[in-house]
């Protein structure tokens, strides 16, 4: 190759020899563009309709949209009493559901003295069984359940390696995530058809949406996303857990 002892004629010769790709980089850097601006649309939309128009419009009320009752499943989970003192916030009387509520007795003193609603615990450990959805179907029986949360059970956030959890534990893991989740949404779920409204919020957690060390056995029992469906979604075997 001979040598070029000038910017300008080097310049021009490598010009001349990407020339014929210069249409094809710049449909590349259109198209990239292109993407970037929609992204940002996008999430300047989100914002938007998330944080602003909210604060601009007249709240919403909540008891006359969905119900004047919320069911909440795995209540003694942070994220649960945060929905509980919320719906309670807007009107809606709770029913707090967990396999232990001796810790849930101040918390829902606490909602019902602060927001002037009722508060009902329900003992319900789906680990024994059938017999853990006699308590629930007493407690919404004549109610107008407009709100279902289900919440993961943290508890069985345990920090062991899969072959060293024993089939008990995995039992008890399957049944107080996903056939809690199963089943509190089965048995609120008629009323919600017969009245045409309601709302069932899944909440998951986000180390199931990759492969996490030691915790595999939560992961796959709260595979569910953080979805809100319409009742009538559920009627035609739209079920999302």
């Amino acid at each position: 190759m001979a040598a070029v002892d000038s910017f300008q004629l080097l310049y021009r010769e490598i010009a001349r020899s990407c020339s014929c790709h210069l249409e094809t980089l710049a449909f590349v850097g259109a198209c990239y563009t292109a993407s970037k601006a929609v992204i940002f649309m996008r999430d300047c939309y989100s914002l938007i309709r998330l944080h602003f128009i909210p604060r601009l419009v007249s709240h919403r009320d909540l008891s006359q949209q969905y119900g004047q009752w919320a069911l909440i499943c795995g209540a003694s989970e942070a994220i649960a009493k945060a929905y509980a003192e919320e719906l309670a916030r807007h009107g809606i009387c709770v029913i707090l559901i967990s396999s232990d509520i001796s810790n849930l007795a101040d918390t829902a003193k606490a909602i019902s003295d602060t927001y002037g609603v009722e508060a009902i615990l329900i003992e319900a450990d789906f680990s024994q069984g059938p017999s853990a959805c006699k308590p629930i179907k007493d407690a919404i029986s004549g109610k107008d359940i407009g709100v279902i949360v289900n919440s993961l059970d943290g508890s069985l956030d345990l920090s062991q390696g899969f072959m060293d959890i024993s089939e008990s534990i995995l039992w008890d893991t399957i049944n107080r995530n996903i056939v809690a989740a199963t089943l509190v949404t089965r048995l609120a779920l008629p009323n919600m058809v017969e009245r045409g409204k309601g709302a069932v919020v899944n909440i998951s957690d986000g180390r199931c949406l990759c492969p996490t060390s030691r915790k595999a056995a939560l992961s796959a029992s709260t595979v569910r996303s953080l979805l809100i469906f319409h009742p009538l979604e559920y009627c035609h075997d739209n079920v999302f857990l």
